[in-house]
């Protein structure tokens, strides 16, 4: 998901985004675990994934957006 796309929702719907991306980053590691996950490389977009909603989830909260 592009950061443009992100910085049009509210941190209502990022909190609601971020609450999906954890599950599926929980879900990626437990397929990792069972030797189940074929595209290891969405693990790591999807903990930028994550670290980029935070980050504009903070911006907001602080004002600086």
């Amino acid at each position: 998901m592009k950061t443009n796309e992100l910085r049009e929702k509210s941190v209502e719907e990022l909190a609601q985004l971020l609450d999906e991306k954890q599950l599926d980053a929980f879900r990626l590691r437990m397929a990792k675990a069972t030797g189940q996950l074929s595209n290891t490389h969405e693990i790591k977009a999807n903990r930028r994934t994550i670290a980029k909603i935070l980050t504009l989830i903070n911006e907001k909260q602080r004002g600086d957006a």
